[in-house]
């Protein structure tokens, strides 16, 4: 079951991550520095370059959540496993 769970993430789409920054009225800097990374990080997500993954996907699931955003985060099965 654990196992089950690890393979299901959510992923942010680009649009996504950059409609929580503009309702949160934060520059990419602003939000690079809340979540503890780059801002060239953050517009990599915002051009669909990179996404984020890990803590930094479950970081914007918290913000997004804890300031009443409306997200729809999708699930991304990894079949690697």
């Amino acid at each position: 079951m654990m196992a089950q769970r690890e393979r299901r993430k959510k992923h942010w789409s680009k649009d996504e991550i950059r409609a929580l920054r503009r309702y949160l009225s934060l520059t990419q800097v602003k939000l690079a520095d809340e979540l503890g990374t780059r801002q060239q990080t953050i517009s990599e997500w915002e051009t669909g370059m990179y996404r984020p993954r890990g803590a930094s996907a479950k970081l914007l699931s918290i913000i997004a959540e804890r300031s009443g955003f409306a997200y729809r985060a999708t699930e991304e099965h990894d079949e690697s496993n």
